[in-house]
């Protein structure tokens, strides 16, 4: 299994975040190739220290890291890696592993 986990940054305007994030980005995420599992954060996201600068955490499972390439080279995760410009304009940090269990 392989993870894709996004990091959403805070952004100026909460609201319009969630509505543009729940109602588009994520419809656009799920017809991406290959994804097999979408988690997001539920409430604030907090850290060892207290608050975060993080507002939602996205989790995308996939087979494998090669499999989380192909997805982003299709013209679905072109178009949901293009919508991130539209509404986390705060930032977003990507980062992709493979998994084993321990």
């Amino acid at each position: 299994m392989a993870k894709l986990v996004a990091l959403y940054k805070k952004p100026a305007d909460v609201a319009a975040f969630d509505a543009y994030y729940f109602s588009t980005h994520v419809p656009k995420a799920k017809k991406i190739p290959g994804l097999k599992s979408y988690e997001v954060s539920d409430g604030p996201v907090g850290s060892a220290q207290g608050e975060s600068a993080y507002h939602l955490v996205a989790i995308l499972g996939f087979d494998s890291l090669a499999a989380i390439q192909a997805a982003f080279g299709s013209p679905e995760g072109q178009a949901t890696a293009g919508d991130l410009a539209n509404f986390a304009q705060a930032g977003v940090e990507l980062l992709m592993f493979d998994t084993k269990p321990v």
